[in-house]
């Protein structure tokens, strides 16, 4: 059977359509559910057509008019850890205090560390369940793009705790807002702190007795300017890294307090451990005012052409194509710049633009594993009370939820996830998915092969029909799911 399916599939190969020089109108309801979202659940073809095209992207734009399914809203608010507070995960999940200097019990330890799994997998859990059951689909893809941008590692050091909180306080509220509001709040946030090692940047010749705290540490603002704003391209120095470090010394956690054995992780300026001297950073003078330097860092960081033009390049090459259109690039950014920085603005623009509906960029983006992950599960229909399953098959395609270990987040490209092994991984879950084999809720059943072409639209090219049509019965849903249809978007 399995030689049978990967013949069916893989003959298939990622062929690309072709049509006019523009995305034809029947197609275009699919292009904006695959693109602005992640791909048609059973009835989102009728209801954008009927709609319109340019009312579904404005609706889009606005997920705030958007009601969320009050399944969904219940299914949330069951999660223990999900609305818990910084504060509140760190004292209920955190590592046992010392008791008058002394080490606790490693056995205490390792129990607390194994207790505070459960947030993690509740974070993982959350964002799965939005992605993939809410009408806001365009909020749910910059969540994921805006994650990526902004990485944290789960796993490294105490980041476990606050990995959720990071995705629900420093991110979701800003995806759609002003870009500096959103570097602000990820760059005050401990998870960012503490991933990128910013809580222990010292000035060296400042009064400092945190054993950890060494002097300077370039980490978090390498990557600040490097991945998170200008881009590696964007004409800094050395020289400006290194004052940036200097700038965000300080800049960390509150600590530990006198006469008490418990640290504060809340985000904390520190005067003390500051250089506060006046700087010169990417030429423009800073004079030495505490924690109004970095407020002046992040306002040039933001505003800069540079930030505008790789903020731009990716939002365009996650949203069109692998290499985007230069025009197209330098179109968004002078939006960027002439609106300081909207992220709506850009991508309303984006989503205006010729080439978003250029016949060529139709499905010419090869989906990341979670965007399959979750496409897969919108058009088969079927409810997920059980998440492990999906969680499990993210980590075996190779992009753990949260478990990125490089601050630059995954790819979005073909060339980062079309490989063999990947393929048939992909084509082993659309059959056990097509069969109604995967334990992700206690009414399984397989995928209709007559319902899923009506997810679909019917628009599933002729080499897809053909192989669909040399295939047994039983396995023309599979082959749908293991399509390039499927697989692109």
């Amino acid at each position: 059977m399995k030689t049978i399916l990967l013949s069916a599939i893989l003959t298939l190969g990622l062929l690309q359509p072709s049509y006019a020089a523009e995305i034809p109108q029947q197609l275009k309801a699919l292009h904006v559910l695959n693109r602005l979202g992640f791909g048609p659940s059973p009835g989102d073809i009728d209801r954008v057509n009927t709609m319109g095209i340019d009312n579904y992207i404005q609706q889009q734009l606005h997920p705030e008019n958007i009601s969320e399914p009050a399944q969904l809203t219940q299914q949330l608010k069951a999660l223990e850890t999900y609305y818990m507070g910084f504060d509140e995960l760190t004292e209920e999940y955190g590592p046992p205090p010392r008791i008058n200097g002394q080490r606790p019990d490693p056995e205490l330890v390792k129990s607390q560390r194994k207790k505070a799994q459960i947030i993690v997998r509740e974070a993982q859990e959350a964002r799965l369940m939005q992605a993939i059951e809410s009408p806001r689909q365009l909020e749910e893809l910059m969540v994921d793009f805006w994650f990526n941008h902004f990485n944290v590692f789960s796993q490294k050091g105490l980041d476990h705790l606050w990995i959720g909180d990071y995705e629900r306080e420093a991110i979701r509220p800003y995806v759609l807002g002003r870009f500096r509001d959103l570097l602000e709040a990820t760059a005050k946030h401990p998870a960012m702190l503490f991933y990128l090692d910013n809580w222990q940047n010292v000035d060296p010749n400042s009064f400092n007795h945190a054993k950890k705290a060494r002097g300077l540490n370039e980490n978090y603002a390498r990557e600040l300017m490097e991945l998170h704003t200008l881009g590696v391209n964007g004409g800094y120095t050395q020289d400006d890294v290194i004052v940036l470090a200097r700038i965000l010394t300080g800049w960390g956690f509150q600590g530990k307090q006198p006469g008490n054995d418990e640290v504060s992780y809340d985000f904390y300026f520190n005067p003390r451990r500051h250089d506060a001297t006046d700087k010169v950073f990417l030429g423009q003078s800073i004079s030495g005012s505490g924690e109004d330097e970095v407020d002046a860092a992040l306002d040039v960081l933001a505003k800069s052409p540079q930030t505008a033009q790789h903020i731009c390049f990716q939002l365009a090459q996650y949203f069109v194509a692998d290499s985007p259109d230069p025009q197209l690039v330098s179109n968004l950014a002078q939006v960027y710049e002439a609106s300081d920085g909207d992220i709506r603005q850009v991508l309303d623009a984006l989503f205006k633009s010729p080439q978003f509906w250029d016949d060529k960029n139709y499905e010419s983006k090869f989906k990341t594993p979670f965007q399959y992950i979750v496409s897969v599960m919108r058009a088969s229909g079927q409810d997920v009370t059980n998440d492990r399953p999906l969680v499990g098959m993210l980590q075996q395609l190779g992009e753990p939820l949260y478990g990125c270990l490089t601050p630059d987040g995954y790819k979005n490209t073909q060339a980062a996830w079309l490989n063999p092994d990947g393929m048939l991984r992909r084509i082993n879950f659309a059959t056990a998915i097509g069969f109604g084999r995967v334990n992700i809720n206690d009414d399984q059943f397989p995928v209709s092969y007559d319902e899923l072409l009506d997810v679909f639209g019917h628009h599933f090219s002729d080499t897809t029909m053909q192989a669909v049509e040399q295939t047994p019965q039983r396995l023309q849903a599979v082959v749908l799911l293991g399509s390039p249809e499927m697989m692109k978007k």
